[in-house]
């Protein structure tokens, strides 16, 4: 009697079946062995050649499906072109991926929408978990994060009590010590190029901005505050418009993009830097380094908080019943050649007008 005809799947790729077939053991059996549960030497080395021979490839929707176990991780954040979320992305997926799991990234462009739609398609269960960095957090965002039945930490901050693990940073004394430094250096028209104040790292900044001022005794100037949004091309527009009404002598902005732009502006204006303007950046990224003159920048730890999450995450999906955590990540002032302390001389003093 000839040899048994193998089994296959619909497609044509040998299945278990075709696998216990060709080593002579039971489909349990082979089962086992395939998916590492393990057998008798001899099962497990007939199973394994057998494999070999038919050109097994395991069924990894089926596995996953098994195990409730993707292999997957998502991150969302608005823009995957800033070079803050770059190296956030690259320090979560050194993380994700020493764990043996793929790392999935997803550009919600800040609309509430796209972000809210993204986690609640986590009902379905197509990665083990997901982190979010949301510039504007809604009470639709908290609904989505409190029903995800996967585990989500987010990137930012969020509500003392919101019941998510989270990993933020303090943009609003950031600011602070970008105010201190220019201060120190003698200048006192200091300006403020925002993104947007109806998302939180634009709130944060904008009253970091007005108290950091006020710490120092110096009126704030409305006309020295501009706001545009977190890129390139509105930094720059909104520094041309700052520049058109005001004279600042120094320029805080709110994020590395926006710095750039505005360094552009204000050199297209015939503005030297640092010596009638000084300029810095949040963020600290790759970005600040590369320019000329570089850039002095406020760090907010983008690496260390994507890594933070990573970790959390992690520890979240092999543990669900883990109470909610919060971490902090400090920031700190780098300061580079836009802003050099020595580029602006002191004020002479005023001589005293004599009245009758």
């Amino acid at each position: 009697m000839g040899r048994k005809r193998l089994q296959e799947s619909a497609d044509g790729r040998p299945t278990v079946h075709t696998v216990a077939a060709r080593a002579g053991v039971s489909i349990a059996s082979a089962s086992r062995v395939l998916n590492g549960v393990g057998g008798s030497p001899e099962t497990v080395r007939k199973v394994r050649e057998a494999a070999a021979e038919v050109g097994y490839v395991p069924n990894a929707i089926a596995r996953s499906l098994q195990s409730q176990r993707t292999g997957l991780v998502a991150l969302a954040v608005e823009d995957i072109g800033n070079p803050v979320y770059v190296e956030m992305m690259r320090a979560i997926e050194s993380v994700v991926a020493a764990s043996g799991r793929q790392l999935l990234v997803h550009a919600t462009g800040g609309q509430i929408a796209n972000e809210t739609a993204l986690l609640r398609r986590l009902a379905h269960r197509y990665v083990d978990g997901m982190i979010v960095s949301p510039i504007r957090v809604t009470d639709d965002h908290l609904a989505a994060l409190v029903d995800s039945p996967v585990p989500v930490v987010v990137v930012g901050q969020l509500a003392a009590d919101a019941p998510v693990d989270n990993v933020r940073t303090d943009s609003r004394t950031g600011v602070g010590l970008a105010v201190d430094h220019l201060v120190a250096a003698g200048r006192r028209r200091i300006g403020f190029v925002n993104g947007p104040l109806d998302t939180v790292p634009g709130t944060a900044r904008d009253a970091g901005f007005r108290a950091a001022l006020a710490g120092h005794g110096i009126a704030l100037d409305e006309r020295l505050v501009e706001v545009g949004d977190f890129r390139y091309a509105a930094g720059r527009a909104a520094t041309e418009r700052l520049l058109a009404r005001a004279q600042p002598d120094a320029l805080v902005c709110a994020n590395d993009l926006i710095a750039v732009g505005a360094l552009h502006a204000l050199l297209a204006a015939g503005r030297r830097v640092p010596e009638d303007v000084a300029l810095v950046g949040m963020d600290d990224t790759e970005l600040a380094r590369m320019m000329f003159p570089q850039l002095s920048s406020v760090s907010l730890g983008s690496a260390e908080r994507g890594r933070r999450a990573a970790e959390l995450l992690l520890s979240r999906i092999a543990d669900p019943t883990l109470p909610p955590r919060r971490e902090q990540v400090a920031p700190s002032l780098a300061v580079r050649a836009s802003s050099a302390a020595t580029a602006l001389p002191a004020p002479a003093p005023r001589t005293p007008e004599v009245t009758a």
